[in-house]
């Protein structure tokens, strides 16, 4: 097996690099070989070379049995595996993030729709219609985009592909923007950031400002990062490889020296995790609210401070903070929403709001699977979708008159397409009002809003969040 590849017209392995051809890649192993040797380490226990080399015993890694190691070299082998337990950084506090611990799962298994009956059914949508029919219906269009992304949105080197994710980074930005987040003295902190590319042209489109930092949370190995562009003075850049339920926001090096205050960004952040950055967020926060409220009242920021030049809460553009109070403190939130179908319950921060709904874990599960629904119908038209078709798509249908009696469960016909994708919506709606709920109970003025058009991203909503106006009092009042 190991020498086919020549047989079969293959060309030779590369100089210094084994010669084990793997049948399933159809081409030789590129791992570089020890001097003297034809086969890698992995491979020589699988083949003999063409010298009928004595093999060593290889047996699997006890850290991570997908590698191998010479049996006589395990224990130096874990001393420098990388599947190794690694020390934890300091702001590692496992599970701080994770929720409540008595709102553990009751159960792991996948609600299944599909198995619902006909009754079932009907009774979760007659739930979830009452749920919501309080709830506008109709979220702002806040469409927007930014200077610093327009030679690369008109860039013909960029296909169709890239223009789609660079509108809605331009999107994001100008919202950013919009909301007065854009400035000096502040550090960003992208949750999921990936490959950071969104935290790349917001650095652009901050070209004037100084002393802004950035902070990519990502818990992934990730390939092709472009931290490695920044060259723009005023601004840095770190990475912290660790998952967002585990991380102390206020023991991050950085932040307790610079104590600077915090803007929370991210693109698509797949259902739990952001319950989970929320929360990182805000626990940090409310730490520290709750020990600058114990300062004496002379130490607090003036309301005088806190400048605005529109009446709107939501616009901000030349927002002051100076003088905090130990340092941390949030700016405002913006987080562009996704795959509400992987939210969990343990992790969800709008538990009280369901609560208040007369909903428990069993409603929000099957309420997490429908909100699929909300996308996968449209991919059909998600290409050429309209702007009069991206109204219509957000008009509520009217499901109470629906005859469940006449039809069938549940992909048969009970409800249509159309009438499954508002389902969906409401689902999501739902879901998201509870995190809206959440952030007004730690005193943020939030909102959802469309950010880009359907035809873009079928998960197109942003949810925002920038602290309400307070009077500080002195002494003397």
């Amino acid at each position: 097996m190991g020498r086919e590849g020549a047989a079969n017209g293959i060309e030779a392995p590369l100089p210094g690099r084994c010669g084990y051809f793997v049948a399933k890649k159809k081409r030789y192993c590129k791992m570089i070989v020890a001097e003297g040797k034809l086969l890698c380490g992995e491979h020589a226990n699988t083949a003999l070379n063409d010298d009928g080399e004595n093999r060593r015993k290889r047996i699997p890694c006890p850290l991570d049995p997908k590698h191998t190691v010479d049996e006589d070299k395990l224990e130096k082998h874990l001393k420098k595996c990388n599947s190794r337990e690694k020390p934890k950084p300091i702001y590692y506090s496992k599970g701080i993030n994770g929720g409540d611990e008595d709102a553990v799962e009751t159960t792991k298994q996948q609600v299944s729709i599909c198995a619902l009956s006909k009754e079932e059914l009907e009774k979760m949508i007659r739930k979830l219609l009452k749920a919501t029919s309080s709830l506008d219906s109709q979220l702002t269009d806040q469409t927007s985009t930014h200077r610093a992304l327009e030679e690369a949105l008109n860039d013909p080197k960029n296909g169709e592909y890239a223009i789609k994710h660079l509108k809605q980074k331009a999107s994001l930005a100008g919202n950013l923007e919009r909301l007065g987040l854009l400035g000096s003295n502040r550090c960003f902190v992208e949750f999921g950031a990936g490959r950071g590319k969104l935290s790349h042209w917001i650095d652009l489109a901050l070209q004037d400002a100084e002393n802004v930092h950035f902070l990519l949370v990502e818990r992934a190995t990730t390939r092709f990062k472009v931290d490695g562009k920044h060259r723009r003075q005023g601004s840095t850049f770190e990475r912290l490889q660790i998952d967002i339920e585990d991380l102390n926001l206020s023991n991050v090096p950085l932040l307790t020296r610079e104590k600077l205050p915090v803007v929370g960004i991210g693109k698509h952040l797949c259902g739990a995790a952001t319950d989970l950055a929320l929360r990182c967020i805000l626990k940090s926060y409310k730490t520290e609210q709750e020990d600058a409220d114990k300062e004496p009242l002379k130490k607090r920021l003036k309301s005088e401070e806190m400048e605005t030049t529109r009446e709107d809460p939501l616009n901000l553009p030349n927002c002051i903070v100076s003088n905090i109070p130990n340092g941390l403190s949030v700016l405002g939130i913006a987080i562009a929403l996704c795959c509400h179908h992987r939210c969990e319950w343990k992790h969800y921060v709008g538990k009280e709001f369901f609560s208040s709904q007369g909903l428990g874990a069993e409603d929000f599960k099957i309420f997490q699977r429908l909100s699929s629904w909300a996308t996968c119908g449209m991919k059909r038209h998600s290409i050429d979708i309209s702007e009069e078709e991206f109204g219509n798509a957000n008009q509520k249908v009217n499901l109470e008159e629906h005859n469940f009696e006449e039809e069938s469960i549940p992909y048969g016909g009970t409800l249509t397409v159309e009438e499954r994708e508002h389902v969906g919506r409401l689902c999501k709606r739902l879901i998201d009002q509870g995190r809206i709920w959440y952030l007004q109970q730690q005193g943020f003025d939030s909102a959802l809003q469309y950010y880009i058009s359907p035809s873009i991203s079928l998960e197109n909503v942003l949810l925002t969040a920038i602290p309400l106006p307070t009077i500080q009092q002195t002494e003397d009042s």
